[in-house]
């Protein structure tokens, strides 16, 4: 459904540092850096879709979503855990219940959340086999 998502971001290196350890848990290469004349950007490319972390294109402070979030399919639970430990770990902090297993209306889901250095939450989520 998406081709790509792209966050604002305050310190472009720190989030690079941030983004490169979170995504690599999931075998995603440090992001590629781009300029476009006006602002700094990297991206991150799997499978046909692209993330990536800008500063603000008209200068002003990137700031986070307030009920936003932005999730990441996981192959297993153990994945979801470094996702999460490689987010605390580089400068973003944990958020929500810790990472475990939750049951919803769309059945058993093994669920971690971790906001990035500029406040953006983001969720590493398992869906079991049925």
């Amino acid at each position: 459904m998406f081709s790509h998502v792209i966050l604002g971001v305050n310190d472009i290196e720190a989030s690079k540092k941030f983004y490169d350890a979170l995504l690599g848990t999931l075998g995603i290469k440090p992001g590629i850096y781009n300029h476009n004349g006006v602002c700094t950007r990297y991206f991150y490319r799997s499978a046909g879709v692209s993330f990536g972390i800008t500063t603000p294109l008209n200068g002003e402070p990137a700031t986070h979503g307030n009920g936003s979030t932005i999730g990441f399919n996981m192959q297993t639970p153990e994945q979801a855990d470094a996702f999460h430990a490689a987010g605390v770990a580089n400068g973003g902090t944990t958020c929500e219940d810790p990472p475990g297993w939750r049951d919803g209306v769309v059945g058993k889901l093994y669920l971690a959340y971790v906001r990035d250095p500029d406040g953006n939450k983001l969720c590493a989520l398992h869906r079991p086999a049925k």
